[in-house]
């Protein structure tokens, strides 16, 4: 070990502790309510969690599972994209079976990118895709998400000038982590004429696939024309069935794409969550009434803090899906700091009000620009949100 050389490579050298870490210890030390971590607070439907139980009782995934998933969970995972999406996907050859979308994104980034190629993502972004692109050697190249009114909103020339020839891909999430925005279909259909015009690869984070309100509908892009043989699309069972911790993900794509991604994947955890693939394979067979009232359900919770951060004196932005809303502290009127600089104001806001938001300039390169912005998650019981609003109410005071 040399004393004038740092531990950590400079690749990951800006990556320090992450924001959720610190701001959930600061809700343990303050006994306050963790709005911060997207995660629920109740467990996924018990049939699924019973097919899990089942699993473990009949042997079924307590060994290494095979390295592409079990042949159950890849036919289910193909049914599904064609129920929803009439997209036709090999079991065998086209689906992989990850560790969570985290992985499936960092599998995908190691595997596409090479030193000095360009990655275009929507900021704010969620924090492993700057991590991920880092340690594939590559470059980041943020398009902001604009507020323009009350949602936040892709400017479709930005997108387009961001693009040189040293861009591979675009790394796209929508529905959106953290704005909640849903790209319409207008966008879409350009965001693919972009993509096949310049010849791109696109890694779709679809994790909040059936996570979206009011009416509005989540299209994936690799159904768009010339879109299907240039997409890895990535989606997971945490959000959808309330299971994060199972850290069961997926990757849908070409046979070239899969094969790609499945090259790096191999080396990272190789196999896991043997018996909740079982489990997650019975899930996604669920009728459409689960995700009908799952949606409702947590546009119901939405609606209710919405509420509760209207009354308290905040800027509410709209939500068209995932867990999260933005709220904007300027019309709060704080004094100081905390009254336009977002992590000064998490930091408080335990003490403050007992309840716990994350800042959204940590997703941010342009941190100026989320400055102002906080997120707050409300997959909690209502009960657990309405505990939180009458906290919230001391800000109004």
């Amino acid at each position: 070990m040399t004393a004038d050389r740092p531990l950590l490579n400079r690749r990951l050298a800006e990556f320090g502790t992450t924001i959720f870490a610190e701001m959930s210890q600061l809700a343990v030390e303050t006994g306050a309510i963790n709005l911060g971590q997207g995660f629920p607070d109740t467990d996924g439907p018990a049939p699924v969690l019973e097919a899990a139980r089942r699993a473990i009782a009949e042997g079924r995934g307590n060994q290494y599972p095979p390295g592409p998933g079990i042949p159950e969970l890849r036919r289910a995972v193909a049914a599904h994209r064609e129920h929803w999406y009439g997209l036709v996907y090999d079991p065998d050859r086209e689906v992989l079976v990850t560790a969570g979308a985290t992985e499936a994104i960092a599998a995908a980034m190691l595997a596409l990118l090479e030193p000095g190629d360009e990655v275009i993502a929507l900021e704010p972004y969620y924090d492993s895709y700057a991590a991920c692109i880092a340690m594939a050697g590559a470059r980041r190249v943020p398009v902001t998400l604009r507020p323009v009114g009350d949602r936040f909103v892709l400017d479709l020339d930005e997108l387009r000038d961001a693009v040189t020839p040293r861009t591979r891909l675009i790394l796209l999430n929508t529905p959106h982590n953290p704005t909640g925005a849903v790209l319409p279909p207008e966008q879409l259909a350009e965001i693919a004429r972009l993509c096949v015009e310049r010849d791109l690869l696109a890694v779709t984070d679809e994790v909040y696939e059936h996570l979206v309100f009011d009416g509005a509908v989540h299209q994936s892009l690799a159904s768009l024309p010339g879109m299907r043989e240039r997409t890895v699309a990535i989606s997971s069972a945490g959000k959808t069935f309330s299971v994060t911790g199972w850290k069961v993900g997926w990757v849908c794509a070409s046979p070239a794409l899969t094969t790609a991604v499945r090259t790096a994947k191999q080396f990272l955890t190789y196999v896991s969550a043997g018996p909740f693939q079982y489990a997650v394979a019975e899930a996604l067979a669920l009728p459409d009434a689960y995700f009908t009232a799952f949606t409702a359900d947590l546009q119901a919770k939405r609606d209710l803090l919405a509420a509760a951060l209207a009354d308290a004196g905040f800027g509410v932005m709209r939500t068209q899906g995932t867990y999260f809303l933005t709220a904007d502290i300027r019309p709060l009127g704080l004094p100081g700091p905390e009254g336009a600089d977002g992590e000064a104001f998490c930091r408080a806001l335990p003490h403050r009000a007992g309840v716990v938001a994350i800042p959204s300039q940590v997703f941010y390169d342009h941190r100026a620009a989320g400055a102002p912005y906080v997120r707050f998650a409300f997959c909690k019981r209502p009960e657990v949100l309405a505990e939180a609003a009458s906290r919230l109410k001391a800000l109004a005071h």
